[in-house]
Parts: structure tokens; sequence; C-alpha cells
């Protein structure tokens, strides 16, 4: 019996490509295609690629309390929020353990739409909710295609006046092809790009029109599973992939620090009163390991789930890697030892066919400075 109970209007598309609509958080999502991934990789990092993202969840959180529910449930500063303005955050559970990630939309003064993936976002905000004045909505019919690569602002800029205004974690409400939208500067690429949520009915034209239109420019269809290779290289974590929930310590239940994942960052400063932040202070310098990179000495990539090793002890375990065709570098993310995320650790990645060198790398490994995805005009 199939888990997925989630449905795509773009799901004849990604078969007409090739999928076979494996399941990904509840919905079949098109996890191959009948083409070459390096093709899809290589078109998003030089010219753009369209791809169905749909499985995302999408919250409205509305009501008199929705900032509120929003702030205990989120490492975020909400009132700092802005209409027309997202900002990344974490979600985590009493024992200040990472549970979910998730993007903020703030749509109007008691308005909101919170983004997240396969995790329990929507539980969070749920259990948040009880005995306040607002309305926590999944919704379902609101789908998202994602438009990512350095021609992504030229090709909708022909179409979306005022889009090349659009900053970094903004998002406006227009039309595309005169069906209703909202278009976020958002993505999960490194790249400059943009979401557009859309009706599920309208999202087959709007998928259709791209693909047609953006042959010119180079702009082709790609599969959710590209992601992988352009989220190594933009250090963009992928919950439960990156997470203790698949590699878990020994004795312990699955949970990881924000210090751990290196996600630290997204707690606004000062803040308390949201959901597990005593825990999440007094665990900071309690790390049992690190998220870092790691390059290997080889032109292939590492096996999923590949243990690392330094001189003879296991320190760590790949937990996604790539190779990149366009700079020909062997690349992972690691959940390494503390003493072993340090660049230049030499290290040992054991696959299947062999014991590869390798050594440790700080994230991302592309455009460290952020210069491309926050680049303007």
């Amino acid at each position: 019996m199939t888990a997925s109970w989630r449905f795509s209007t773009l799901a004849d598309r990604h078969r007409a490509l090739g999928s076979n609509l494996e399941d990904w958080s509840g919905m079949g999502t098109a996890w191959s295609y009948d083409k070459d991934a390096d093709e899809e990789y290589v078109a998003i990092r030089t010219k753009a690629g369209i791809m169905d993202v749909s499985g995302l969840k999408k919250v409205h959180v509305t009501g008199a309390h929705a900032s509120h529910v929003i702030d205990l449930a989120t490492t975020r500063n909400v009132e700092k929020i802005y209409p027309g303005k997202s900002v990344y955050a974490c979600m985590l559970n009493d024992a200040g353990k990472f549970t979910d990630d998730c993007v903020i939309y703030r749509m109007g003064p008691n308005s909101w739409m919170v983004v997240h993936g396969s995790g329990s976002g929507h539980e969070e905000l749920t259990r948040a909710s009880i005995g306040r004045d607002v309305s926590v909505r999944f919704d379902d019919n609101l789908h998202d295609l994602s438009l990512q690569g350095p021609v992504a602002v030229d090709y909708l800029a022909k179409h979306v006046p005022g889009i090349r205004d659009l900053n970094y974690f903004h998002h406006m409400q227009t039309r595309l092809f005169g069906f209703p939208v909202m278009i976020s500067r958002t993505g999960y690429t490194g790249e400059r790009g943009y979401e557009i949520f859309c009706r599920g009915q309208d999202a087959p034209a709007i998928w259709d029109t791209i693909v047609d239109e953006g042959k010119e420019m180079g702009i082709i269809p790609t599969r959710f599973t590209t992601l992988d290779m352009l989220r190594v290289e933009s250090y963009l974590l992928f919950y439960p992939y990156d997470n203790s929930q698949k590699y878990p310590f020994e004795n312990e239940g699955p949970g990881d620090t924000l210090w751990e994942l290196g996600l630290d960052f997204t707690v606004s400063p000062g803040k308390t009163g949201f959901r597990g932040a005593e825990e999440h202070y007094r665990l900071k310098g309690k790390e049992r390991f690190k998220i870092f990179g790691i390059e290997l000495d080889s032109d292939k990539p590492a096996d999923e789930g590949a243990p690392v090793y330094r001189d003879g002890k296991k320190v760590g375990v790949v937990t996604c890697a790539m190779y990149s065709p366009l700079v020909k570098r062997s690349l992972g993310i690691a959940r390494l030892d503390v003493d072993c995320a340090v660049a230049g650790t030499p290290l040992e990645v054991r696959n299947e066919s062999g014991t590869v060198k390798a050594k440790a790398q700080p994230l991302p490994f592309d455009d460290p400075k952020k210069l491309k995805r926050t680049a303007k005009g």
C-alpha cells in the first residue's frame, strides 16, 4: 500500500519525464527522470531549472495570537518580520533538540504562512496554538514551483514587473500568465531563485509555459533529488537525512542540537521563551559531533552513509555526497567528531568499493559569502 496521501497536479508531467513518483512527505514526488541528473545540476548552476517542490507542507497561521504561536514554536523573533518578508527558522522539542526547520512568511498583521518539510512543523504549531485565538490550517491545494538559477530573474522579468527589485527572503503577491501567485525569493539550491506559490489547478499551465518558453534560455525541468547535488555544495541540510533520526547515537534517542548542526544562527539574539530554549542554551559547548564538509580524493561521490575514519578510528559518517562535473570535485556533508571538524584534517572514507583518502573542509563549498542568492538588480 502506498504511503502517499497527497497529490501534485503535476504528476502526469513527472510521469511523462520518466518518474515513478516516489513518496516524500506523503506526496508522490519526482525523484527520478529519464535523463542524467548532472544535466539538471549544470542547468541550475549555469542557466535555470524548474522543479516541483509541492511536497513541502504549507501551513497558514492566522488570528490575533498568530504571532505569539509562531514565537513559541520557532527560534526567530517574529516581531522583526514585516508583511512581505520571510525568514528561515528552526523548531525544537523540550530537550532543546532539532525537530524541523521552516521558512516563516508574514502575509499581513495577523496572517502568516509557515512552510516546512517532512518534520513535525505542523504538529509543533498546532501544539503551540492550544488555548490561543488562532487558526492553524494545512493547505494542500497551494503548490510550489521552484525556478532556480542565474537566468531565473531574466525569465521572470519578462512577465512580472518589479521582480528584479525583490530582495532575498522577500515575497510579492502578483500574477503570472494571468494566474494569481505569490513569488518568493527563496529556494534550496544556493543560486538566485524564486518559488512560485500557486493554486493546484493553475500549476500545470504555469509549469508548461515556463518549460516551453524557457527552452531558449536553457531552462529545463529538474527532479527533486537534483537538490542533493546542489545542497551539498551550498550547506543546506535535509531532515531527516543529515540527522540522528537516520544516524542514531548508541543508547540515545534521536535529536541533534543546533550547535551540532551549525544552525544556531537561526536563534534570534537574546530570544527566550520558545520551546526548548533553556536546554538549547545549556547545551552550548556540549556538542557530540559537528556537521562539516568533506572532500574526497576521487572522481566519484562517497556512498551515502559511508563511515569516515581517522587513524583507524571511526570518527563520522557521510550523510550526502556528490561529484561536481563543473568544478571536478567529490564533496560531501558529514557528521564528524568535534576534534575532526577542522579544515584540512586528513580522513578516510570507506565506500563499498574501497577506501578513499579525504580531508575535512568548511561548509559551504560553493559561494560562501552567498553573493549569488542575494544579488540585486
